[in-house]
């Protein structure tokens, strides 16, 4: 067949190779009514050897939905999205719902863009990561009619459900557990937060938690760009070039941490006892390290597998929680002493 005779397959191409009705193609392509074994068997058989794929869209005419699932996230070079991104295909898949994912980097009018586009295609559902967004991107989501859940947040209000862990305890946790270790002089290495909402927040809850303790942040150094080992080095030799008397470091995310901590351990420094360190996320990829960086888990694939289960309960008219808060714990690793 050469191009110009080329045509989109239809139920009739499906029902003549299979030998039944257009009515009992459409039904099995669509699960739905009474249809035997061999019939539906046959109709499967044809269809996948013809290469048909079904118009969705012709019947999202009819319902106004079809069986998609906008996943609006802020990178896929950042590790901690891939994981959320696995927890949500491993629970769809078990669904006749499929994720479509939408990438934002950070940028808030881009969100509002990439959401406006998915909405416009009427899916099933919405994950959006995070509570932040424009006046607008909250508009839409409001008026989507659609179940929509933010992740990786909670310390917020959501539009609909949220799920997520709350960064602001992260913070305070892992600064209870450094000064209870006994460091006092203590650094905070990590991206430039305007943009990076639950790192701002895990700053927060780390300088309230130290406050209360009579302790402050001695130096603080800020990047933009990409989390890379690179940055670590270079921003953990610039604040200890400035303040030699720090014992402990804790950065915003493991990948920053673990350039520190090839760092420290290049330069001979006695790690945890001379320094300590931490990161966050729990990244597994660095478990290769020559020491194990103190990290807390974000509970990533956890929450986007929750996710897609609320968001399949809802889509089968199931009550669901609006918030859904998971508790990460503190690794320890070689870097952070224990008392």
């Amino acid at each position: 067949m050469t191009n110009d005779e080329k045509r989109s397959l239809t139920l009739r191409d499906v029902s003549e190779a299979s030998g039944v009705s257009e009515m009992t193609v459409s039904r099995v392509l669509r699960n739905r009514g009474d249809v035997s074994n061999a019939t539906r068997e046959r109709v499967l058989r044809a269809a996948k050897e013809l290469g048909y794929v079904p118009n969705k869209i012709a019947g999202a005419l009819a319902s106004q939905r079809v069986n998609l699932v906008a996943v609006i996230i802020p990178s896929l070079s950042n590790m901690v999205f891939p994981e959320v991104l696995g927890g949500i295909s491993q629970v769809l898949e078990d669904t006749e719902l499929q994720p479509v994912v939408g990438v934002s980097d950070y940028l808030p009018e881009k969100e509002e863009k990439v959401l406006y586009e998915m909405l416009s295609w009427r899916p099933s559902g919405v994950i959006i990561a995070g509570l932040e967004h424009t006046e607008a991107a909250r508009a839409m989501l409001n008026a989507s009619g659609i179940p929509v859940v933010e992740i990786m947040d909670v310390d917020g209000k959501p539009v609909d459900t949220m799920v997520g862990i709350s960064h602001r305890r992260a913070g305070r946790e892992m600064a209870k557990a450094i000064l209870k270790a006994g460091y006092s002089n203590i650094g905070f290495l990590g991206t430039k937060m305007p943009l990076d909402h639950r790192a701002r927040k895990r700053f927060e809850g780390f300088t309230e938690a130290l406050a209360k303790n009579g302790v402050e942040i001695q130096e603080k150094e800020f990047y933009s760009g990409g989390s890379a080992l690179a940055k670590g080095r270079e921003m953990t030799a610039a604040m200890l070039e400035r303040n030699p008397e720090l014992d402990f470091l804790y950065y915003s995310n493991d990948m920053i941490g673990a350039g520190g901590l090839l760092y420290l351990l290049e330069k001979g420094y006695h790690v945890p006892g001379e320094i300590g360190l931490a990161g966050f996320n729990g990244v597994e990829l660095l478990q290769g390290l020559p020491r194990q960086l103190a990290t807390m888990d974000a509970c990533r694939r956890e929450i986007g597998a929750k996710a897609a289960e609320i968001i399949a309960a809802r889509v089968n008219g199931e009550d669901t929680d609006m918030i859904t808060e998971l508790t990460p714990k503190i690794s320890f690793g070689d870097t952070l002493k224990r008392r």
